[in-house]
Parts: structure tokens; sequence; C-alpha cells
């Protein structure tokens, strides 16, 4: 039996045509997968690589609740319009402790895996106030309401770092016992901005 014997074959047995879609599709998802279970470079972190801290952490999760990463994304590919553009290419190791990962791939904005740093706190605030403040031809909403809202209003930050302890993240005892006192007078707005101003930091400059 040929290719175009069998094709025909398939057409006319409904099952036939199920059973070849599934197993097409699952030697797809296995090329795809496996390379990751077994690959150290994607399970360890790069040097400068470290977990979120509490005030961190509130603030990605107020990044990823606002819908954010629908915006933006975070990471620069190995291309040099992009390292030009946004700066040092994304390594796998700089995203070791992200649950979810927020890479993305639309820009209605700019990427901002190498944000942090780049622009001062107080920028950071009036831009997610207003952005048109700073930016006056700018398209994004703004976020007045995070800066009337407590950080840790859930009060759930102390169960967030136990469970990312249960996946491998190296938060101590002492940090999940401490983490409700650091959250203490601050708000979403500043755990947001604090989140935005650790992304891409990891990577030290001259580090290859």
């Amino acid at each position: 039996m040929n290719g175009v014997q069998l094709h025909q074959v398939l057409e006319k047995n409904i099952g036939l045509l199920i059973f070849g879609i599934l197993f097409v599709s699952a030697i797809g998802g296995l090329v795809q997968v496996l390379p990751s279970l077994f690959q150290e470079s994607l399970k360890t972190a790069s040097p400068n690589t470290k977990v979120y801290s509490p005030l961190e952490l509130v603030g990605r999760d107020v990044y990823i609740r606002e819908g954010c990463s629908t915006c933006h994304s975070q990471q620069i590919r190995p291309l040099v319009a992009e390292v030009e553009r946004y700066g040092t290419y994304s390594r796998a190791g700089e995203f070791v402790y992200d649950r979810p990962f927020l890479w993305g791939s639309k820009r209605t904005g700019p990427d901002l895996h190498r944000i942090g740093g780049k622009y001062s706190n107080e920028w950071h605030r009036i831009h997610l106030i207003n952005p048109r403040d700073v930016v006056q031809n700018s398209i994004m909403p703004a976020y007045p309401w995070l800066a009337e809202r407590a950080a840790n209003q859930d009060g759930d930050i102390k169960n967030k770092l136990q469970v990312l302890v249960k996946l491998g993240h190296p938060y101590t005892d002492d940090d999940i016992e401490s983490s409700g006192s650091m959250l203490e007078g601050q708000s979403e707005l500043d755990a947001l901005i604090a989140y935005l101003q650790v992304l891409g930091t990891a990577y030290a400059k001259g580090e290859q």
C-alpha cells in the first residue's frame, strides 16, 4: 500500500483518522516536552538569579491579575534588532523561579525583561497612575487604584511561600515567618514597582 492508498483509507475510516491525528500529535508533543525534562540548563538558576521577595512576589501576582502580560512580553530573543532595542537577550536560567512563565509574544507595549533599574521608582509610580504624564502618546491604561490597595490584603503570602518551597524554591522558615511583616504599609502599587525593578537584573553585564 502506497502513501496515496493509505491516505484514502484514513479518509474513509473516521476511527483510523482520529487515531492517526492523536498519534502524530503525541509524537509532536513528546518531541517538545521530553528535552525540557532532561536539560539541566533549564532547571538551574543563573549565578545571580534569586527567588522573589514577598513584596516582589505580590507585585508579580498583581502584574498577572491586571493582564500586563497581555501587552508586554518578557523574552528578548538573540537577534541584533531586539538586543539593540531592549538589552541583552534572555537566558533560561533567569526564569527558573517564574511560575508561571510570562514570556509572551505580543508587544502592544515594549518588552519588559530588562526594565529593572532603567527608571526610578517615582517614574514607575507616575507612569502606572497615569501613563500619559510621562509618555504623551501612550495607549496604556492607568492603574491608580493600586495605590489604594494593601499589598497583603488577602493575607495569604505565607501560604504562597510554603507552596513555592514544595516546588523547589529556596525560601527558609525565617523568610516565611517574616513575609507578612515585610508587606506592612506597602500598597499593590509598591509591590508592582518592586517586581518591575527586579526584572532582568539577574544578568550581570559582561556575562556570556
